[in-house]
Formats: structure tokens, sequence, C-alpha cells
């Protein structure tokens, strides 16, 4: 899919609709001939009322039927046994066309919410991380996947089932004119008020829906908390708490839900009791007009007959009213994500690099999170290629902000960042992320075999490259001790693994890529010593010549590195090599004391 062009709901439901119009012209014509074949229907029974039991001559347009003719000529027996048979083979035919019009409608709405889950996901993925934190994970998936299919509810049965409706009623008035046009107008006084009964309903049901959706997404939400950090509940012994929090959703949920259902039963049996008056009112005053001899008996028959066919759509439409309403409702919610734009694009001239040489110029940058908190104010430094530069400080001083920048996961509001004498924003941001190597404090596995976690970020590697960053990072030999080895499937979130483990994968999936630059966020921080040696020995024996920005509190390796910088409320205080600044005996020194940053031999 083009990622380059702005898209929109209704652009989607209108470029998959241009793009089904084919279908949708062999849906058009089951529908006309669904609709010729409702509107004959009838007849065969009125002719059989009028002109074979009652013995009425044949008049009018059916006089011209040869067919009709040859029939009456056989004999009343006959007659009525071919006219009985087409009445089965119209019900045939008709059902048919229903059939190809119901399959060829269903399947342009499956396909439309496919392509529209896609796009929604694909959306998603592209939004600034400050949306995904203030956004709860819930809500996101309820529009993604319980928004979208109630938009093939209308798309497959209610929008092109309604245009079949519509065509039929439309083709049923024509003739009951041609009939009877004063019996017509009778029928026809039914209407108005079955519109305006729908119209009220409906504004109520989408009212009511809108608050159900909003609902169902607290629930999904609180759900996944809960589940999320099962452990922590279980740990606190608070899940008699958690119930109590999703019960509360949950009766929230309820009473809406009630409410939709109590809404849509009013409409259905408003409809009832307004179809059940019109059909009263005509069949009063069609009984009137064939005692007096103004109208035939099959011809009330075939009034009747129509108007029950007409009643029918209604009694749906009041069905479909309330399907509407949850699709609009859906739509404004997945309409308010397509309308937020990506934070950062590619420019269209964005340079694709093949390798690095690791050059890093971070150049007066200041940033914040939208919320006039300055996270970084005026930073300033320079990266040589090669070299080992560790950031540190207290929590929050910056230095995680400083790593999701120089990803472009944000942007900065003043200043620029450079590598290898170009801005980030000139350089093509998959080609960009594919150079920088990653290894993140909270150790982010999938629930897949260890193979396809250490190759996530380089799919095709073989099995031989992804056996020796498995070695580099001095994981092999604890994987050759699971079941399966490399094919083992491991729990969600990587469960079934120590802090450890987890954390020399994310080590191996890293250097799979051969990255130019690696960025090591915390990666001994919740680990055990065994661990926290052998990733320090990766970093200082396998990664030489590679830049590296080490973010840490705790890194017994730190007098290693070419450069310190130390940071403080977002800003650069003290830099230089690990012996210089002990030397100066300032903010650093302070920190070994607090013991924040290493533990002094």
């Amino acid at each position: 899919m083009n990622r380059n062009r702005n898209i929109t709901f209704r652009g989607i439901v209108s470029e998959h609709l241009s793009e089904a119009k084919w279908s949708l012209l062999a849906a058009g014509l089951a529908m006309l001939g669904f609709t010729v074949t409702e509107l004959i229907a009838p007849w065969p029974l009125k002719i059989i009322f009028d002109h074979i039991l009652l013995g009425s001559p044949v008049t009018g347009a059916l006089e011209r039927l040869n067919c009709l003719n040859w029939m009456l000529a056989q004999g009343k027996t006959t007659a009525v046994v071919a006219l009985s048979l087409m009445i089965v083979l119209i019900a045939a035919v008709r059902g048919s066309f229903l059939f190809v019009h119901a399959f060829i409608t269903s399947r342009i709405g499956h396909e439309l919410v496919y392509r529209l889950r896609g796009e929604l996901f694909a959306h998603l993925q592209q939004l600034s991380l400050s949306f995904h934190a203030r956004t709860r994970t819930g809500e996101l998936l309820t529009k993604v996947v319980s928004d979208t299919a109630a938009l093939k509810d209308v798309f497959a049965e209610s929008a092109l089932n309604f245009a079949s409706h519509l065509l039929t009623v439309s083709a049923m008035f024509v003739v009951m004119f041609w009939v009877n046009w004063r019996l017509a107008l009778v029928a026809l006084l039914s209407f108005p008020v079955v519109g305006y009964a729908l119209m009220t309903l409906y504004r109520r049901i989408k009212f009511s829906t809108r608050r159900q959706r909003a609902r169902e997404g607290a629930v999904a939400s609180r759900i996944h908390d809960a589940l999320t950090a099962l452990h922590l509940v279980r740990a606190f012994a608070r899940e008699r708490h958690e119930q109590e929090r999703f019960d509360f959703e949950s009766t929230h949920l309820l009473e809406e839900g009630v409410r939709a259902a109590r809404l849509e039963a009013a409409a259905s049996r408003a409809i009832e009791i307004i179809s059940a008056a019109g059909l009263c009112a005509v069949v009063l005053v069609g009984a009137m007009q064939v005692l007096s001899g103004r109208l035939l008996p099959g011809e009330l028959l075939i009034f009747t007959a129509y108007l029950n066919s007409m009643y029918k759509p209604l009694r749906v439409l009041a069905r479909i009213s309330t399907q509407y309403s949850k699709a609009m409702a859906s739509a404004e919610r997945i309409t308010e994500i397509f309308s937020i734009e990506p934070e950062t694009r590619d420019d269209h001239q964005g340079r694709r690099v093949e390798a690095f040489r690791g050059e890093i110029v971070f150049d007066n940058v200041s940033f914040d999170y939208g919320d006039g908190k300055g996270v970084l104010r005026n930073v300033s430094f320079e990266v040589e290629a090669g070299q080992r530069v560790a950031l540190v400080g207290a929590s929050g001083a910056g230095k995680s902000t400083i790593a999701s920048l120089l990803l472009r996961f944000y942007e900065p509001q003043a200043g620029e960042i450079r590598i290898d004498g170009l801005t980030l924003r000139e350089y093509e941001r998959e080609s960009l992320r594919n150079q920088i190597g990653v290894v993140l404090q909270d150790s982010i596995l999938f629930g897949a075999s260890v193979r396809e976690n250490i190759a996530y970020g380089k799919p095709h590697a073989t099995d031989e490259e992804i056996e020796a960053a498995a070695r580099e990072a001095h994981a092999h030999e604890f994987i050759a001790e699971l079941p399966d080895g490399y094919e083992t499937i491991l729990g969600e979130r990587g469960s079934t693994l120590s802090g450890g483990q987890r954390q020399r994968l994310c080590l191996a999936r890293a250097l799979l890529k051969r990255p130019s630059i690696l960025l090591l966020d915390e990666p001994t921080s919740a680990v055990d010593a065994e661990s926290s040696a052998l990733i320090q020995r990766t970093v200082q024996q396998r990664l030489a010549g590679k830049t590296i920005l080490l973010i840490s509190h705790q890194f017994a390796g730190i007098e290693n590195f070419d450069q310190v910088l130390v940071l403080k409320n977002g800003e650069i205080v003290e830099r230089g090599s690990h012996a210089q600044l002990l030397a100066q005996r300032g903010y650093y020194f302070d920190l070994l004391s607090y013991g924040a940053v290493l533990n002094p031999s």
C-alpha cells in the first residue's frame, strides 16, 4: 500500500467502491432481476382468483399475453396447475437473484472492512509515540476490530440492500397507481409517518451507540491493563479490586447496550403498528370498492401482497437504522484516527543509506512533549565515528529522549541533529533506523520462536547469521538448552525466559542488523550479574569500531568509554572521560558517591 498519499475514511470507501464497480454492476443487475420477479409474484394468484375462479374476462394488458390466453384455452384445471407451478418458478428465480445479490454485496462489505482495517492499522503505526502514550490500547483495539466490523453490516447488508428495497417499493407504487390510483394514495399515507418515526428513533439510537462504543473501548482497556499487569495484581493480592473496576466499566456498557436494544425494539414496534394501520386502511377501502364492483378481488389481493412486500423492507429498516447509527458512530471514531497526521514524515527526496560512518552531532537541540516543559534545552555534543559515549544522569534528565530523537521518534522543536554531516530529515526514515541497532531497558520480545525474535530486524537472515549474532550476545548456550532450540516458541513478551536471557536475545537482535550505530538504553539495569558481565564483554570486544551511545545508571565498564555526557534537568552540565570527571569532583562525582552510576571499585 502506498503510504505517501493522504488516507481518509471517505477516500478508502470511495476508492474501494470504484475498484468494485463491476461487482456493483452485477449486484445491480441481480437487484433489478429480483425487483421484477417481486413485482410479478402476486399476479398468478390474481389471475386464478379473478379470471378462473370468478370467471371475469381478461382485459387490458393481460389480454395481450398470448401465453395466458393459451393456458386459459386449455381449461381451468390445466390453467390452475400451470399458474401454481409458475408461483414456484418465480420464487426459484427470485431466490437465485437474491442469492447473487446477497453474495456480491456481502463480499464487497468484507473486502472493504479488510482494506479499511489494514489501512487503519498501518496509520496507527505511523502515528507518534506521544499519541500512543496518551491513548489507551483497549480503545485502539476496539476501533481496529469492532468499529470496522460494524461498517461491514452497513455496506454488506444495509446500504446496498436498502437500495434494492427502495427500487422494489418504487416499482410497486408505479404498478399500484396503474391498477387503482385511489387505493395507492391510501397506501401512501402511512409512509410519512413511518419516516418521521424512524428519523426520531435514529437520532436517539446513534447517540446511544456512540456512548456504547466508548464504553466498549473502556472495557477493552480495563481488560488489557489487568492482564498485562497480572503478576503485579497477584503480587499485591488486588484481584478483587480489579474485578470491581472491571464490573464498574462492564455495568455501564450493559446499561448502554440495554438502552440501545430498547430503542431498536421501539423502532420495530412503531413500524409494526404503523404498517398494520396502513394495511387496515387499504383492506377496508379496497373491500368497499370490491363490494361496489369497482375493484376485482384479485386486484385487492395484489395490493395487499405489494403492501406487505413494501412494509417488509420498512420493518427491516428499523434494524437497518440501528446498524446504520452504529456504523456512523464507528465511522466517526475511525475518522478521528485518520485525521491525525503522523508527526514525522520523510522528505520527498529522502536519502537511502546503506551504512553510516557514525558521526553524530546534536546542535543546540531543544525538545518538549507538547506540554511546554522542556525535556532538553540547548543540548550540543559531538560523537566521532567509532566513539563510545555514555549518557548518565538522574531519572528524567533527558537521556532516553536523546535516543528517541536520534531514531526520529520525535522531532526537536529547535536545533539540528546530524549524522555524517546530514540532518536526520534528509535521510529516509526506514533506512536511518535500519542502520541504528537498539537494545532497550524493557526487553521486548514476541510470542514467536527464538529465531523469529532474533531475526525481527532482518527477516531474511540465514541460520548461520542468526546463530553468529546469538553467540556474539552470549545467548547461544542457553538457546541450545531450550526444548526446541532456536525453534522454541516463547511466551508473550518472552515471559518464559529470565530477564538476563531476554536482554541477551534483544542484544543478538540488534547485532544481527550489523548496525553502524548502536543505542544501549539501560541494558544491564534489570539483569543478573552474570548477564551484565556478558553484555559488557560483548560491547567491549565484539563492537570495536562501532559508534555506541550508552544510557546508563549502572555500568561497570563506563571507565572504558571515550566520552561521558552528564545530564541534569535537560542540559549537559559536564562532559569528559570517566577519569576527567572524577578529577573535577562535580555532579558526576556526586552521582558516583550516591551509587547512581556505578559502584566504585
